[in-house]
């Protein structure tokens, strides 16, 4: 028994006594690895933080991963995502200890991306994997925001096999504000609200031209492909018979018929303005940046689009937005007895020390996004804040070791 209730009161108190049996039984049963949740508790993570140490004290061996640390309110996501995480800290383990000795000797610290578009330290990524995994479109987002110079545009990612599709706000991936399933398990991750489609340049291209996609060569496109050789009509040979793309041999794609290349065409436009007008939120005409592998499928104009950009080194977007992410804090909780500025204002304050805890230069922090909801038939003007804050790595010369 435990957990506090929506303002931090105490619901019952921490029944110690079930936890240590708890806690033995664990121990009897060999288990390596242990979730954490009770409610309410990244308001007041007292009851986890106990348990934890109850736990730690009779399973010294133990993983254990409380889920106050992931972030948001909701039990079961958050219950949800404490599970996950203890399934995968092993693995999470190795792999990182991995990278840490292939840059041993290297005079600088060793931080890995997160599913938000920030970074945070491998000591951290090795505790909490959940936040690092799935950040692949994210770094593409952030760094589609740096080539261009935009903070406010619609952003293409286009694969071998997919595309993803996204909207930038102040530099950053809007967030996806519903349920986020990882693997059927809902969950809330603080991850990109993307729409992902079954286009790419290794895209499977019909006989007549009148399908493209979701089948996909994938990988296999220096190999099948009509322009490396192969027999097989892939969106990438349509886009080098049209001029879009030198890749390849053109001469393999030459005697493709016209009609089919365009009628391939028409379909990646209508495919991808589809897209993106499920994507944006509201009529305005948004600029769209165009980046990935397979980028030259992106036409020029686009309805909905005010602007198509095609930027320089657009194919590495990925990795530039890991090399410029910067580190983050959040908070999520609910204020009472305060007026909505003061709210913010305190939710600010402890997302601001979050993100210093976690490496972030004091000076450089800016509130990247701040949702307040009231909370209806509840006493003492009650609101749920959230709050995320970003700022530049701190300077630090620290050398990467085990």
């Amino acid at each position: 028994e435990g957990g506090h209730d929506y303002d931090g009161r105490p619901i019952v108190p921490f029944d110690e006594i079930a936890m240590l049996r708890v806690a033995r039984q664990i121990r009897a049963g060999g288990i390596r690895s242990v979730a954490i949740a009770a409610i309410f508790s990244p308001l007041d993570p007292g009851c986890e933080e106990r348990a934890r140490a109850i736990l730690s004290e009779e399973c010294p061996d133990a993983s254990v991963t409380v889920s106050h640390r992931l972030g948001r309110i909701g039990l079961l996501e958050r219950e949800n995502a404490a599970l996950l995480n203890a399934a995968l800290i092993e693995l999470a383990r190795a792999t990182i200890t991995g990278f840490i000795t292939a840059v041993r000797g290297v005079a600088a610290p060793l931080y890995l991306t997160q599913n938000d578009g920030t970074m945070m330290q491998a000591e951290m990524a090795a505790a909490l994997p959940v936040m690092s995994f799935a950040s692949g479109a994210t770094n593409s987002m952030r760094g589609a925001a740096f080539l261009s110079g935009l903070t406010d545009a619609m952003v293409i990612d286009v694969g071998g096999t997919t595309t993803d599709i996204g909207q930038l706000r102040r530099g950053f991936p809007r967030e996806a504000n519903s349920v986020v399933e990882v693997g059927g398990v809902r969950t809330l991750f603080r991850m990109p609200d993307l729409l992902s489609i079954g286009l790419g340049g290794g895209s499977l291209v019909s006989a007549d031209g009148i399908s493209v996609g979701p089948k996909s060569v994938g990988y296999r496109l220096i190999e099948e492909g009509l322009v490396f050789g192969g027999n097989t009509v892939t969106a990438t040979d349509v886009a080098v018979a049209a001029g879009l793309a030198e890749i390849g041999d053109k001469r393999a794609v030459a005697d493709l018929p016209r009609n089919l290349v365009q009628r391939a065409l028409d379909i990646v436009r209508t495919k991808i303005e589809d897209s993106v007008d499920k994507m944006k939120t509201d009529a305005r005409e948004l600029p769209l940046i165009a980046v990935g592998g397979g980028a030259f499928l992106v036409p020029d104009r686009l309805a909905g689009v005010s602007q198509v950009s095609h930027v320089p080194h657009g194919d590495c977007a990925n990795a530039v937005g890991a090399a410029i992410a910067q580190v983050s804090g959040e908070t999520d909780q609910v204020y009472r007895d305060l007026s909505r500025d003061e709210a913010i204002a305190a939710a600010e304050a402890q997302a601001r020390e979050r993100a210093i805890v976690a490496g972030a230069e004091r000076g450089t922090l800016q509130t990247v996004d701040v949702e307040d909801i009231p909370l209806a038939y509840l006493p003492g003007n009650a609101l749920r804040v959230r709050v995320r804050v970003a700022g530049e790595m701190a300077s630090s010369t620290t050398q990467v070791s085990s």
